[in-house]
């Protein structure tokens, strides 16, 4: 029988695994900010929780590479450097008739000199909706790719 000595686990498994660590980090910490969102909206009026979920979902499917988080305690999206590219303000937050849909200085919707990156909401119908999709896909696209 032979005697070799186990040094247990190699150079190249044990980096595996704190990768793997980190991963299991950042899917848990994207899952409590994701928590955080989703209870920020509860809290909302009724008007303002239904566009604020019904967004939630736009933005979830049109840019799955965004994270959700809270911002001022605001729904809001970021990119993976945590820089927040779009967020969802309800009216009642700083008590205005209608919600608002923002951009941030990250979204690449440059068009020209002058482009809007603020959209006032009193409804949503799917136009609104297809709208916003269209809006969070190109705020998220390389520059020159949209």
């Amino acid at each position: 029988m032979s005697a070799k000595k186990s040094e247990g686990f190699t150079a190249e498994e044990r980096a595996a695994m704190r990768e793997r660590a980190r991963e299991l980090k950042a899917e848990a910490q994207r899952a409590d900010r994701e928590r955080a969102v989703l209870a920020k909206i509860a809290e909302m009026p009724e008007a303002d929780r239904a566009m604020a979920e019904r967004i939630h979902e736009i933005v979830k499917a049109s840019a799955p590479a965004l994270s959700p988080k809270t911002w001022y305690g605001m729904p809001a999206y970021a990119n993976k450097d945590a820089k927040v590219v779009c967020h969802f303000q309800s009216a009642q937050k700083f008590n205005t008739r209608y919600a608002t849909f923002n951009f941030s200085d990250e979204a690449n919707l440059d068009d020209g000199a002058m482009w809007p990156t603020s959209f006032a909401l009193k409804e949503l119908t799917d136009t609104e909706e297809a709208k916003i999709g269209a809006l969070v896909k190109r705020a998220v696209s390389q520059a020159g790719s949209s």
